[in-house]
């Protein structure tokens, strides 16, 4: 469990947000979760997932806020989540069946009605889309399939549906639902829709969702000015994946830096106290995408293997490199960190000399900034130092 550094909290602010920096998707809970009355998660889907281990218990969260395993916390799935409802349920229902740290999970659960819903078409989109690029370029964005980017291009679209449309007039929903079907058929004739089958499955989910569906935008103005509430914020993926600032077009479809926490959970920026970056004492990368400070060969191996770097949603083994500090002064420009959590220290305890990537070369010069495309700084040109080791560290 990657642990905050919570001797770094301030009390002075009652919302505090953990984002992670780097190209990672490992997120972190602190032990101390129990002092917070809302955990929330504002943006991402199941694409993301999180690893959190209670009384030697290990959870996999994907769309759950890390601090629902808590009972005294009411966690929150805010609108700019993307929510795949068979995922959801069964996400809860394994975690539910390891321990006792979920029981009346849907008590403490509210989702904002005004987050998109990920349909089975979506998944099947997104696969597709792997399959043309592979096909058309030679290479894929190595995407979860998880249907992420076709959710949140039906979004921008603007033909997506929303939980509000499920709750609200059956009929209606269904009608949109096949238009947009209709539409993805369209595009990709070999696409098969099961539309009946899954519009009688959703239609199953509307009771259980009803006692937890809440006005977003309401609920956080409640938290926020209601009696005194300490409030957690979740990020569910990198800082170098937010679609606008992460490694293009190897990155999200969402912004998980902390503006997205003011677009996805209708929290205005003045209520942003402490902003905690999240970081490993190296770097990781899951799938396809630039990583100059990258170790492939032995070094990395013992990284992956020494920290279990396996991605939670996917299976893929976490590719590992040295710590890179040019990523990390780029988070910290766009997020403006009031603290780090370092984390996963003990990892390197084996090396008797550890690197750290200080800066990137471009045409044999030392460039101040990260790039945006960073794929024109070969793994060569990364600028770094090498520390010799005395003893052990750790976490």
């Amino acid at each position: 469990l990657n642990v905050l550094p919570w001797s770094l909290m301030s009390v002075c602010e009652n919302t505090m947000v953990t984002l992670c920096e780097n190209v990672g998707q490992k997120g972190c809970v602190g032990r101390r979760n129990g002092s917070y009355l809302s955990s929330d998660m504002l943006e991402g889907g199941n694409n993301a997932g999180h690893t959190v281990v209670v009384d030697s218990v290990e959870y996999d969260f994907h769309l759950l806020p890390s601090g629902i395993i808590n009972p005294k916390v009411t966690a929150f799935i805010g609108n700019g989540v993307v929510i795949h409802l068979p995922g959801l349920f069964e996400e809860a229902g394994k975690n539910q069946r390891k321990g006792k740290s979920l029981k009346d999970w849907e008590k403490r659960l509210i989702i904002s009605d005004r987050a998109h819903i990920v349909f089975d078409f979506h998944q099947a989109v997104d696969g597709v889309q792997e399959q043309q690029r592979q096909e058309q370029a030679g290479k894929n964005l190595g995407t979860t399939k998880k249907g992420i980017g076709p959710v949140y291009s039906a979004k921008a679209a603007r033909s997506g549906l929303r939980i509000c449309d499920l709750l609200a007039d059956f009929t209606q929903f269904s009608e949109r639902y096949k238009v947009l079907a209709q539409q993805y058929k369209a595009m990709y004739p070999t696409l098969e829709i099961d539309i009946e089958g899954e519009l009688v499955k959703l239609k199953d989910y509307v009771e259980q969702l009803k006692p937890m569906v809440r006005d977003g935008v309401h609920f956080m103005y409640e938290a926020l000015h209601g009696p005194p509430m300490k409030i957690l914020v979740e990020g569910a993926n990198a800082a170098l994946l937010d679609i606008d600032f992460g490694t293009y077009p190897f990155v999200t479809s969402s912004n998980c830096t902390v503006g997205g926490v003011c677009t996805g959970l209708g929290m205005p920026p003045q209520n942003v106290g402490e902003v905690y970056g999240v970081v490993k004492a190296y770097t990781t990368r899951v799938g396809i995408g630039a990583f100059p400070s990258e170790q492939n060969n032995k070094i990395g191996e013992l990284l992956q293997t020494r920290g279990k770097e396996v991605g939670v949603t996917t299976g893929r083994k976490r590719r590992c490199g040295w710590l890179d500090l040019v990523l990390i002064k780029y988070a910290h420009m766009i997020n403006g960190f009031t603290a780090l959590a370092l984390t996963k220290l003990d990892i390197l305890d084996v090396f008797p000399e550890i690197n750290v990537g200080l800066a990137y070369k471009v045409d044999d010069e030392i460039i101040p900034h990260f790039p945006g495309k960073c794929v024109c700084v070969p793994k060569k040109y990364i600028y770094g130092k090498s520390f010799k080791l005395h003893g052990q560290m750790s976490c």
